[in-house]
């Protein structure tokens, strides 16, 4: 299971150490180091008794790869102790996770609060699909806290922010959007994809729970659908009569309750044994390989991506073809401060800027460019180049887009691990080819 077990404590073990040997052991059979690929749909009982225990939530084993993998465990683990979290469940893919985490708190007539400077898909989700089931998200501009208090109802179970908005490179003020949560007694759901766990720790914070598209920097490579739903193990889900779906017996469990039985990781039990169990949004076992392999070098591209990025932001802020630039590590950026503050160790590699030439002018950029891939993914050792407005943002209104930093103009960039004077050369030849 994804319970957080820490490496031999009293020692406190650093960031990187952990990012190689957080929940991983010796193969217990073959001795193998490397976590092995459990390729396997299912598990043998002990005897019937032991099958009896664990279809009621009364033991922790493997017996379905749909609900528990050994692979994909070692993954949960792992992510759960660098966010030092206190538990996780992986899913198939980053909206996947964010299903499992509005499922387990959410029943039909409910609400919830969420930036409107989020990736598109999100947006699109929670405002269409989620609607479907009878969930409702109010958007607001999270520039200014005091909007999610304002827009919070006796209905509102929860705020949904990124604290490094995709694509606007937006900032949010994450301790004073904390504060408002708590206040209301609702759990502050934080998307960490773009900035990782090495650059920032929502939970040290004071957020209750973690979303993550592993597909993008955890992985690494471009090669690994997943996503994660990490819990802080600290939210009091008893405070208040909000969340049944926590406190009451739920009736396919016998009457279990997820809170109660569960404690500081009832969350993550109940999207597991409920959300993975009637769903299957599931992460493959070769997947999670892929991703553990990947987050044993995340510290390491982390840097060499942020200094690059840092490089390529300060070349286009003095570009002639380039209107602005939105990047939190650039002295000019008004999200500087709060970088600083969220993420000392930088301001992460995806980041836009705005084409003096509107929309015809980004569309002529991406078609420009040889060394970086037009395509729509973030967090590769490649550098990535997208152009919002006519791709992942394209299914939005004008209003919609220019809120959520995805205007006409707006050119979305990925930093890879290239040499990054080969980078600006790309792009610098693509404005001269528009």
């Amino acid at each position: 299971m994804s319970e957080n077990r820490r490496l031999n404590a009293p020692h406190e073990y650093g960031f990187e150490t952990r990012t190689i040997h957080a929940g991983a052991q010796p193969d217990p059979v073959t001795g193998a180091r490397n976590t092995p690929i459990y390729q396997s749909t299912s598990y043998v009982f002990d005897d019937v008794d032991h099958a009896a225990d664990l279809f009621n939530l009364q033991t922790f084993g493997f017996m379905y790869s749909r609900l528990t993998n050994p692979t994909v465990s070692v993954l949960e683990e792992r992510i759960a102790n660098l966010e030092d979290g206190r538990a996780a469940v992986c899913a198939s893919s980053g909206h996947a996770a964010q299903f499992l985490a509005f499922f387990t708190l959410l029943e039909p007539g409910d609400e919830f609060i969420a930036s409107r400077n989020l990736y598109g898909g999100s947006i699109t989700q929670f405002g269409v699909s989620f609607n479907r089931l009878g969930w409702t998200c109010h958007f607001v501009d999270p520039l200014d806290p005091e909007n999610f208090k304002n827009a919070i109802t006796p209905k509102t179970k929860a705020i949904f922010i990124e604290v490094l908005a995709n694509p606007g490179g937006v900032v949010v003020d994450l301790e004073a959007i904390v504060s408002i949560a708590k206040d209301a007694g609702i759990p502050l759901i934080v998307d960490n994809t773009l900035a990782t766990p090495y650059l920032c720790q929502p939970f040290h914070w004071g957020a209750d729970l973690i979303v993550h598209s592993t597909t993008k920097f955890l992985s690494g490579h471009g090669t690994s659908l997943g996503g994660a739903l990490v819990e802080s193990g600290k939210f009091d889900w008893a405070q208040n009569e909000k969340f049944p779906t926590m406190t009451e017996p739920d009736p396919a469990y016998h009457g279990l309750t997820f809170a109660e039985t569960f404690g500081d990781f009832g969350f993550t039990m109940k999207a597991r044994a409920v959300g993975l169990r009637d769903f299957g949004p599931c992460m493959s076992p070769q997947n999670a390989f892929y991703t553990i392999t990947g987050m044993e070098t995340l510290h390491l591209r982390m840097d060499r991506h942020i200094a690059n990025a840092q490089a390529v932001a300060e070349f286009l802020d003095g570009h002639p073809g380039v209107a602005w630039v939105s990047y939190a590590g650039l002295a000019s950026s008004p999200y500087k401060t709060l970088a600083e503050k969220y993420m000392p160790r930088g301001a992460g590699s995806v980041f836009t800027f705005g084409v003096k030439g509107g929309y015809e002018g980004g569309v002529s950029l991406v078609q420009n460019v040889n060394l970086f891939s037009h395509l729509a993914n973030v967090g590769d050792t490649r550098s990535l180049i997208l152009h919002p407005a006519s791709t992942t943002h394209r299914q939005l209104t004008d209003e919609q887009r220019a809120g959520a930093g995805a205007g006409a103009d707006v050119i979305r960039l990925s930093i890879g691990l290239e040499t990054a004077e080969d980078l600006i050369y790309d792009l610098d030849q693509a404005f001269v080819a528009e």
